[in-house]
């Protein structure tokens, strides 16, 4: 699963790199550790390529309860088809996620570690998102992860990863007008991630911990998973 990411770039960086035509996301700050149920900024396709603020958890429409949303914090890609919550969303509601990298715990020691672009660049997770009506009717955008199973240089640390796209399955992800799910997925199941990663220190367990120290390499604290 993807249970916690960073976003730590600044919006000029981010906007170039990404290809952003305009920013709404106005509450942005760098992050070192997004948890669930945290806003931050995901891309989405309205005629332009632009962001904006939502909340990590997805809530469907027919939810009675915000709750709900902090379950759906990831999507498995074997089964974002079939599943109510998901099966609608794909056709219109994708979108992509922005993270420069994410953590995961490897067991049996739970030693979590730091994974991200080979060259520092973000990590476009494929995403999907709604919106959802309170009882007050105020709107809240709420999206979720999509994941998949992972690249042979990670496994050792978790059976999950983040959908990452590459710039041309980005566009399609993002066009789903002209781009149907089923156009998308057979090339998204071809590519791979060229990722790093390195221990962290268990400051990043909690989610109040949110500075630059939680990305500091702790070579000491390596897992013996990758001795042999």
């Amino acid at each position: 699963m993807c249970g916690r990411k960073t976003l730590s770039k600044d919006i000029a960086s981010i906007m170039k790199e990404m290809d952003i035509e305009e920013w709404e996301a106005d509450d942005y700050k760098p992050n070192y550790n997004i948890a669930p149920t945290d806003f931050s900024p995901v891309i989405v396709n309205d005629g332009k390529k632009k962001t904006k603020m939502m909340r990590w958890g997805l809530i469907p429409a027919w939810s009675k309860n915000e709750q709900f949303g902090s379950k759906i914090i990831n999507a498995r890609l074997e089964t974002i088809l079939e599943k109510p919550s998901f099966s609608n969303l794909v056709h219109n509601q994708r979108c992509i996620v922005l993270a420069d990298g994410y953590y995961e715990w490897a067991k049996p020691n739970s030693q979590p570690y730091y994974i991200s672009d080979e060259k520092n660049k973000i990590l476009p997770m494929a995403g999907l998102w709604t919106t959802w009506q309170g009882s007050n009717s105020s709107k809240l955008f709420t999206y979720t992860v999509i994941t998949t199973t992972p690249t042979n240089s990670i496994r050792n640390i978790h059976n999950r990863m983040p959908l990452i796209l590459n710039h041309r399955n980005m566009v399609k992800w993002l066009n789903y007008s002209k781009f149907s799910i089923s156009e998308c997925l057979s090339d998204i199941q071809q590519e791979k991630s060229h990722l790093k990663f390195y221990p962290v220190s268990k400051l990043v367990n909690s989610a109040k911990n949110n500075t630059i120290q939680n990305i500091k390499e702790e070579p000491n604290k390596i897992s013996n998973l990758f001795s042999n």
